[in-house]
């Protein structure tokens, strides 16, 4: 299989296991991230098929074989080219009437081994063009098909009068951590946060309003009015809402905003409907991960402080934590 095809091929395995595989896959892998790589791709292939050399034009003389076949190797000249249509033949000529002329045709032409030649099809693009018009057809293809499925499952697809009821709960839980009146929005643009940003969330540190993606937003709603818990995302979505709340109240320093949203996470969770067990457990799952990966980078990574009783446990009198 040529490289463009293998390219296409692992592009829709990709999107296949983005929208339906596993949720941890999912908000951990940007999908902009293969488009835009399967176009560079595309586009390199392209360019690399301008660049090649051109193929060779076909010899429309006598050809060996031809030669051989009628005793006229050394003198391909001898051999008389006669075209009728989209017929060709190579007919012995030396001299001969129009009439005998004519019999030789006819003769050739009841040969055993003759067929007509197949009429030459005349490609409308060339085959560098075809191929990347096949290319970004699968690319366009595949992200219509992305942006159908986001607009009747995610964020979007909630009306307008619900993603505002979600945003006034999501703003009121912000505001008991921060201690004051907050907004929380759902930055739908993608101007503030988002795979481009590397950020699930974003807040002023001292500031009122805090900006979640879309994704994070709909896995609060899921959980705060349908009851719909998914493991990891869930667990992520309560501590980015946590973590922005706490920069609202005026934490500055990210290691130790996340360990107050960690501990403020079991809470957040119990209101929004989970059980205080399963919120904990979340907890720990994030602060478990966050010492393996450090959400990215070490700006986040909690330290030896957040621990049960260090100087940044928010209840140290509780044997729990977080």
């Amino acid at each position: 299989m040529p490289p463009p095809a293998l390219l296409r091929v692992a592009l829709i395995v990709f999107v296949v296991i983005w929208l339906f595989g596993p949720d941890l896959f999912r908000s951990t892998v940007p999908v902009w991230l293969a488009f835009v790589v399967a176009l560079g791709l595309e586009l390199q292939f392209f360019v690399g098929a301008l660049r090649s050399s051109p193929r060779p034009r076909p010899d429309r003389g006598p050809q060996a074989a031809d030669r051989a076949r009628f005793g006229y190797a050394e003198d391909p000249a001898e051999l008389l080219l006669v075209r009728e249509q989209d017929e060709e033949l190579w007919i012995p000529y030396s001299g001969e009437s129009d009439e005998e002329l004519d019999e030789l045709i006819a003769a050739e032409r009841e040969r055993p081994d003759w067929e007509p030649p197949p009429p030459e099809r005349e490609e409308l693009l060339p085959p560098a063009l075809r191929r990347l018009l096949v290319g970004l057809a699968v690319i366009g293809g595949l992200a219509l098909l992305l942006w159908f499925v986001d607009r009747h499952t995610g964020w979007d697809s909630l009306s307008a009068d619900t993603r505002a009821a979600a945003t006034q709960r999501f703003s009121r839980e912000a505001s008991r951590i921060a201690a004051k009146p907050v907004t929380v929005r759902c930055d739908e643009s993608g101007n503030r946060v988002g795979a481009v940003q590397h950020a699930d969330g974003v807040a002023i540190v001292g500031g009122a309003v805090a900006y979640l993606t879309p994704e994070r937003c709909l896995d609060l709603y899921r959980l705060a009015f349908d009851g719909e818990i998914k493991s990891s995302r869930t667990a992520r979505a309560l501590a980015v809402l946590a973590h922005e709340s706490w920069h609202l109240r005026g934490i500055r320093d990210e290691g130790t905003t996340e360990c107050y949203a960690l501990q403020s996470g079991v809470d957040l969770g119990r209101r929004l409907g989970l059980s205080t067990g399963t919120a904990r457990q979340m907890m720990r799952q994030q602060l478990t991960e966050n010492a393996l990966h450090g959400r990215g980078s070490v700006d986040y990574v909690v330290s030896a402080d957040c621990r049960d009783g260090g100087p940044l446990d928010l209840e140290p009198r509780s044997s729990r934590f977080p």
